[in-house]
């Protein structure tokens, strides 16, 4: 054995994947927290990236969650240094969306998941729709709603939307940008922060899960997370310049990319 073999057969062992795989694993997992930084849906390409070099699902799912919680924080830390999270609507929302994925999760045992990817099809379309048209995606949103509606209305789409992470997921934070923006009347970076706040908090509460039962490659998921960071330093950095430039036109490749998946898994019976 060369040289150059054992030292690849060390790196395989100690990540738990071929040298190829770190390759893809660094590329998606860069494209995702870029994407996810600014339109949410992040997750539609990492965690594909783990199963394309042969993790299982579990461990996939627990990997996954330990590099994108290390891209969120990041995110996350650069919105709240910006101003955009306003603690006092972003704590009850949290919470809100957390009691909701609790909701979820336990609801996905007595539905059949079936029926709302079907409905999911149908929606995604005038989703798309409704960016490409929407004026609201933007920070010129001027809020018609008092301080006490807002909250309350907001608190409820974190709810709902919390159900629908706990009981499917893909898509959670691009659909909290999108209602917070266009039912609540919150501004594009206001949004952007709430998101932000709960996909964190989220994150961290599923990846203690998976490491109390030891599922997290760590190595790996501390690799990806590297890649996750500079996506989503760079992401959020843009979305601070740039706003609806870039956040609209990515949301509608996440819209894409989501519908996508849906076809594909009810096709595969998944």
């Amino acid at each position: 054995m060369s040289l150059v073999e054992a030292f690849l057969e060390v790196v395989q062992n100690f990540f738990g994947v071929p040298w190829w795989g770190l390759l893809v694993i660094g590329v998606l997992l860069f494209i995702a927290g870029y994407v996810d930084s600014i339109a949410g849906g992040g997750g539609l390409i990492s965690l594909p990236a783990f199963m394309i070099v042969g993790l299982p699902t579990h461990a996939a799912l627990a990997t996954n969650k330990l590099g994108s919680a290390l891209g969120t924080l990041v995110s996350t830390w650069h919105y709240a240094r910006s101003g955009f999270i306003q603690l006092k609507l972003a704590l009850p929302c949290v919470a809100s969306a957390i009691f909701g994925s609790s909701l979820g999760s336990n609801l996905v045992l007595l539905v059949d998941d079936f029926f709302l990817k079907v409905l999911l099809i149908v929606v995604l379309p005038f989703t798309a729709f409704y960016v490409m048209r929407s004026k609201k995606l933007s920070n010129d949103v001027v809020s018609t709603l008092s301080g006490k509606k807002t909250m309350v209305i907001c608190t409820m789409i974190a709810f709902c939307v919390g159900i629908y992470d706990g009981f499917y997921g893909p898509g959670t934070g691009t659909f909290l940008m999108l209602l917070l923006t266009g039912i609540a009347q919150l501004r594009l970076d206001a949004a952007a922060g709430i998101t932000k706040a709960i996909n964190l908090t989220t994150n961290l509460s599923a990846l203690a899960v998976f490491l109390y039962h030891g599922q997290v490659l760590i190595p790996l998921g501390l690799l990806a997370g590297v890649f996750c960071i500079a996506g989503n330093f760079l992401g959020s950095h843009q979305f601070t310049s740039k706003g609806s430039l870039v956040a609209r036109p990515i949301t509608l490749v996440v819209i894409a990319i989501f519908l996508v998946k849906v076809i594909y898994d009810l096709a595969c019976g998944i």
